[in-house]
């Protein structure tokens, strides 16, 4: 099973990732991967804007440049949006100039300089070669909504549990992730603000 927060081998090799924020404030950073997704991500865009939240997208190039309008709307609702790659290349089994051609490519379909890589994987030749040009982003937080063996209910616990002041929680606003993702998200959001929290973007 992967754990709700990354383990610290991975941590020490990615020394140049943001992990998670300043823990000064009850402020969370919500993140959704793999979009934009033509039936997801409305309903995800509804439920953040009923909670008053904001977020950060990390999408895919091919996927954004099917959807040019669901990445003008995540900007336009006050949300940050970043690269995923081209098409979700694993960095681990990805040579270093075509892993960083796929991220040039699917950076233009988006903009700006937030980049969080596909699983996590960088190697120590593409993070350096990467962030002196992004704000490569990781989290501290893995709702596993993309997981077929977790449970929504089993998802929202864990995260609920991790979840602390500063975390850049990982969600996915596509099909595979649906089911847990539509069972989670409104009463993490409910939950989080009964408590105090605000929700803000990366940018």
């Amino acid at each position: 099973m992967v754990p709700a927060r990354p383990p610290w081998p991975l941590r020490a090799l990615m020394p140049g990732g943001l992990w998670r924020m300043p823990p000064h404030e009850r402020v969370l950073y919500l993140t959704f991967d793999d979009g934009p997704d033509p039936q997801l991500t409305p309903w995800v865009l509804d439920q953040l804007a009923t909670a008053g939240a904001h977020a950060t997208f990390f999408c895919r190039g091919d996927r954004a440049r099917a959807r040019p309008d669901l990445v003008e709307r995540l900007s336009a609702e006050g949300h940050a949006v970043g690269g995923h790659t081209w098409d979700h290349p694993d960095g681990w089994r990805t040579p270093l100039r075509p892993y960083l051609r796929n991220v040039l490519r699917g950076q233009r379909e988006v903009g700006g300089t937030l980049f969080r890589p596909p699983y996590g994987h960088l190697t120590a030749a593409q993070l350096a070669a990467l962030k002196g040009r992004f704000r490569v982003v990781m989290w501290d937080v893995l709702s596993r909504d993309y997981d077929p063996r977790c449970s929504a209910q089993q998802c929202l616990d864990r995260t609920l549990k991790h979840a602390r002041p500063g975390s850049i929680i990982v969600f996915h606003d596509v099909p595979k992730a649906a089911d847990r993702l539509t069972g989670l998200l409104p009463q993490a959001l409910a939950r989080w603000s009964s408590d105090g929290y605000r929700f803000a973007s990366l940018a």
